[in-house]
């Protein structure tokens, strides 16, 4: 007979923060049934014009849908969920989820008008299903959103636990604290491999709790007397909640700017949270009320060019509008990569002599994943034999496999992404073969290969600038003085003598050919593209793309 195996593979997420998707299979060798956990992005940045969202690319598993047998949400963070209007309907399989994260999802859906509802089982908090060979147990964490499970995937051969992403927050406010006598009782049945979150190995202590964060944004804002703008992730329930309250205690107003903050604050409604709390009221209404009773929620925390943000404090706004002496506070961390994007945002808050608030010079924020003495804390309860690191950058996964073996847990493998890894049988995980994988780049609506072309043009158009050239032809061959437009090509004032030299050669060159024949059409095309790049290059440095056109009259 032949034997079945646990197998193991990451097409996202392992090497890097963000996009994470991860494969389980279980069987034999030929035969195998699947489940994907979580399908998620990662933003890009300006050095690939034209997109914002890339995901993992998913031909491996689209190969295999046959054999699969659903998709397993962890939480309903953009990259563990943000890919899945992209790839489900590539799969259309069935998709498990908690109540919040099946609401953000269904919302999602909605918007591509795709009918989910008879592929989307909602899962109870804390309950179990089976999946062909894989029972899996969702187990109640914290995190810096509503609903983050651990997964617990027990097969014939061993239990594998997949934490998602997690911390250990004693009182997170606002959902379950973590479950750890029921990590406690699966440890103790025995777990044979831990696929763990590594994003703060390197940050010793713990990642901190929400209500700490509560009570020092309560002792800022009531010495503030003027208007209290807060930004944050709009995914944070939690921190969400504790601005409300922040607003109930001190006398203000709240009022929720962005349209994703509008979106998370309706989906946790109707979960059944944020009970109890003072109604935000609209932004027309926040106009009339005086400076020391209105408190905004943004968002765009990270500087995003149309975050609500941005639009604020450039003064494009519609409905919001800050001044001199109120106060800024950005409760939130710096993503990688939002460096300079956000700081050209925050110095623009302060030359507007406006009081800014960051992690920087207050506590206002805490981490949703785990420092290493929360990392401590879970191996103790969970004791896996092997550690596989994961939602990491390589840098994080090859310390927190140098950090395992501090823990005195000697069998670790480091990763990443496409490798398929057989978790049992055997005495350890070991690294067996390579799955196909890469990135796929949202372009308007379609995934599209980073060597796209689409995404050459692009870049080559936001370097280079472009040129076309319109050669108007008549029937007997006799041409009419060229049409030439450009964009982005740099000329400080020498238009004139461009466009001449440009027309002049155009005119040379038509002279060597026969424009009556159109056999020789492709050959003066590719002559004039290539002459006129020439002077460009020689004019500006810069080697614009180039489209010329023949119209025939």
């Amino acid at each position: 007979m032949k034997k079945d195996e646990l197998v193991f593979c990451p097409l996202g997420g392992s090497g890097e923060i963000g996009m994470n998707m991860n494969l389980y299979a279980y069987g034999p060798k030929d035969n195998q049934k699947w489940i994907i956990v979580d399908m998620g992005v990662t933003f890009a940045d300006d050095s690939i014009p034209g997109i914002d969202l890339i995901f993992p690319d998913p031909g491996f598993i689209i190969d295999k849908k046959e054999d699969l047998l659903g998709v397993v949400l962890t939480h309903a963070h953009e990259d563990h969920i943000g890919s899945i209007v992209h790839v489900w309907p590539n799969l259309k399989c069935k998709i498990f989820a908690t109540p919040f994260t099946a609401q953000l999802i269904q919302e999602k859906f909605k918007e591509k008008k795709i009918d989910i509802t008879k592929f989307l089982n909602i899962v109870p908090l804390n309950s179990k299903i089976k999946l062909g060979p894989f029972e899996i147990d969702f187990v109640t964490l914290t995190h810096s959103i509503l609903e983050p499970n651990g997964l617990s995937i027990t097969t014939p051969l061993g239990t594998i636990l997949h934490t998602g992403d997690w911390k250990i927050d004693p009182n997170p406010l606002i959902g379950g604290s973590i479950d750890e006598k029921k990590l406690k009782e699966i440890g103790d049945k025995g777990v044979s491999v831990m696929i763990c979150d590594s994003t703060n190995v390197f940050s010793p202590g713990r990642a901190g709790s929400e209500s700490d964060v509560r009570d020092s944004l309560l002792k800022i804002m009531e010495t503030k007397t003027k208007r209290i703008l807060v930004t944050s992730f709009a995914s944070n329930v939690a921190r969400m909640e504790t601005i409300f309250y922040c607003a109930s205690k001190t006398g203000r107003s709240i009022c929720l700017v962005g349209r994703s903050m509008q979106r998370i604050y309706k989906a946790a409604k109707k979960c059944g949270y944020l009970g109890n709390l003072i109604e935000p009221i609209e932004l027309k209404d926040a106009k009339n009320l005086s400076k020391n009773k209105i408190l905004y929620l943004a968002t765009g925390s990270q500087g995003e060019p149309m975050g609500a943000m941005n639009r604020i404090i450039n003064d494009i706004h519609p409905d919001v509008f800050i001044e001199e002496d109120d106060c800024v506070i950005f409760s939130s961390k710096i993503i990688p990569g939002n460096e300079k994007k956000l700081y050209f945002l925050q110095n623009l808050i302060v030359r507007k002599n406006i009081e800014l608030i960051t992690e920087e010079n207050a506590f206002v924020h805490v981490s949703g994943h785990p420092n290493r003495e929360d990392l401590k804390d879970m191996y103790k309860w969970v004791k896996p034999k092997c550690i596989i690191p994961v939602h990491g950058e390589h840098r994080h996964m090859r310390e927190h496999v140098n950090f395992a073996k501090e823990m005195q847990i000697s069998k670790t493998l480091l990763i990443e992404n496409g490798d398929i890894v057989k978790l049992l049988p055997g005495a350890e995980p070991k690294i067996i073969d390579k799955a196909p994988s890469g990135r796929l780049y949202l372009d308007g609506n379609l995934g599209v290969d980073a060597d796209s072309q689409s995404i050459k043009d692009r870049k080559n158009l936001s370097i280079n600038g472009y040129l076309e050239i319109t050669l108007i032809v008549s029937n007997n061959g006799k041409i009419k003085k060229p049409v030439i437009s450009y964009k982005g090509i740099p000329l400080n004032g020498e238009i004139e003598t461009f466009i001449f030299d440009m027309e002049d050669e155009i005119i040379n060159i038509c002279r060597t050919f026969s424009l009556e024949s159109k056999n020789q059409e492709k050959n003066l095309i590719e002559t004039i593209k290539q002459n006129c790049r020439k002077i460009v290059k020689e004019k500006t440095g810069k080697k614009p793309f180039t489209n010329i056109n023949i119209a025939r009259i």
